[in-house]
Parts: C-alpha cells; sequence; structure tokens
C-alpha cells in the first residue's frame, strides 16, 4: 500500500447551535488553499441526520411553537463523545488544533479535558470557555451580553419543548431580518436567505445549561487561542472578554493567546479566508 505524505496539522471543527458541519466548508476551502487539512464535526442533533419537528417542513408548520424537540434527549455527554471520536480518528497527525464556535465551546472543552492527549491546541472563535463559570448560560445570560440581540428569536416554552427552539424557515421577514442582524449581519440578506436554510431549528438544552467542570492538568494545560470577533452581536465583545479574564485568572499559567477579527459572530459565512488565515496563524 502507497504511503502519502500528511500535512503536518489538521484543524477540527466544531459548530455552534443549529448549525452542522456544512457550514464549515467555505472556510476548509480556505484553508485547502493555504496547504491545511481540516474535518468538521456533526454534534449530535444536528447536520442533516438530526430529526426535526414533524411539522417544521409541513406548509403552515403546524405544532412549531408547541411540540416536543426530537433531540431534547440529546446530552453533553454524547456531544463531547462525538468531538472525542473525531479527534480520536485524526490523532496520526502530528498536531491537532481543535477550533469551537459558539455553543460548540462547551462539547470541545469537555472534548479536551477528557482527552487532553489527542489535542495540541484549542482555538474557541467567539466561542463559550466553561473555564470560570461552567455553563454557557452563565455567561449568555451576563450583564456583560446585556446589550446581544437575538434573544426574541426563541419560540414557545424551553422547558416544554426541550430546546431553545428557532425557525430559520420563517415566512415572516422581519423575524429573518433578526436572525441575520444577530448572528449574520455582514451576510448580505440575499446570501444570508441560503445560509439559513442549513441550519436546524432546535440547539438541545443540554448545550446551554450542562455544567462543565475543566482541571488544569487537563484542559488546562492545552495551549489556547480565543478569537474574538469585534462586532459580534450574538455574544457580545465583553461577554467573550469575560469568559477570557476568567479563564486566565482560573488556570493562570497558561494564558489564552487573543486575536480580534473584524465583524460579526459567523465569520465563516462573511470572511471565510480572513478566518483561515487567523486559524492557521
Amino acid at each position: 500500500m502507497t504511503e502519502f505524505p500528511l500535512h503536518s496539522t489538521v484543524y477540527v471543527f466544531v459548530h455552534g447551535a443549529w448549525h452542522s458541519s456544512a457550514q464549515w466548508a467555505p472556510t476548509q476551502r480556505a484553508l485547502a488553499e493555504l496547504g491545511a487539512a481540516s474535518v468538521a464535526v456533526d454534534l449530535p442533533g444536528h447536520g442533516f441526520d438530526a430529526r426535526l419537528p414533524s411539522g417544521y417542513l409541513l406548509p403552515g408548520q403546524p405544532g412549531l411553537l408547541t411540540e416536543k424537540s426530537p433531540v431534547a434527549g440529546v446530552t453533553m455527554d454524547a456531544c463531547a463523545d462525538a468531538v472525542v471520536t473525531v479527534l480520536r480518528q485524526v490523532r496520526r497527525y502530528h498536531t491537532v488544533v481543535l477550533v469551537a464556535h459558539s455553543a460548540g465551546g462547551g462539547p470541545a472543552s469537555l472534548a479536551a479535558e477528557r482527552a487532553p492527549e489527542l489535542v495540541d491546541r484549542v482555538v474557541y472563535l467567539s466561542a463559550f470557555v466553561p473555564a470560570g463559570r461552567p455553563r454557557f448560560i452563565d455567561y449568555f445570560g451576563s450583564p456583560e451580553n446585556a446589550t446581544a440581540s437575538g434573544q426574541n428569536a426563541y419560540l414557545g416554552d424551553l422547558e416544554a419543548i426541550g430546546a431553545l427552539r428557532i425557525n430559520p424557515l420563517s415566512p415572516d421577514p422581519t423575524y429573518v431580518e433578526g436572525l441575520r442582524e444577530t448572528y449574520y449581519h455582514d451576510t448580505p440578506a440575499d446570501r444570508f436567505d441560503r445560509w439559513r436554510s442549513a441550519l436546524s431549528p432546535d440547539l438541545p438544552l443540554a448545550i446551554p445549561l450542562t455544567p462543565i467542570t475543566l482541571t488544569a492538568p487537563r484542559w488546562g494545560r492545552i495551549p489556547r487561542t480565543f478569537l474574538r470577533c469585534g462586532q459580534d452581536r450574538a455574544l457580545t465583545p465583553a461577554a467573550q472578554d469575560l469568559m477570557i479574564a476568567e479563564a486566565d485568572k482560573s488556570f493562570p499559567d497558561n494564558a489564552f493567546t487573543v486575536r480580534t477579527l473584524p465583524g460579526d459572530h459567523s465569520p465563516f459565512a462573511s470572511r471565510p479566508r480572513e478566518l483561515a488565515a487567523a486559524i492557521v496563524a
């Protein structure tokens, strides 16, 4: 069997709420242009295999405000296991860099805590870091994030539904524009129509609500970078800075390297080449 040389580094991408591996494709193409290998993870409850509310794709979307989420039972453990599985598959590379976006910071952090030998660096892209506070909701609901937009996008009773539910396929142009302005404000409306069609409606509640404990001998020993999104309206720069500061206070022997990207919460859509270059750097 012929052995082909491998690039020395592989980047493993973990998406955020309602997203999937598919949204990383433009960034992965940009990385390939730079000669870098990458793979993207689908967390349980996301991606093209995720189960949808029964009326989501039907005319009028019956039951969307009340139906129990078919992914309500997804756990943080299952999400972390999905990341660890991919990390084990790529450990043959010399260097493995784990890149997490937004709510994906929780599963990625827990995976790194459980298997630090599989990760050489963690990159947080405007992502949850559970080093100072254990749950994403603890930062999402902090005073530093009070000016964030998007809370009006959630549908129904989240506890009864078992998920944070949005409606990416809403026929209401005001609602759709609210989603774009919160998460994709640098992406033109006509392009956002295509991006939103690939989103899932449900984020399992375990992802923002499950507490995660990190330790110095495991997660704390891994070099880490935080890529701030400078005009983020979903997770404000102030909230990002709070997570960085509290992580560095909790783990002072291994502080974050911090860089700032211009623009919105979703640079994988608005500036994938710039994002790829920042990740490689």
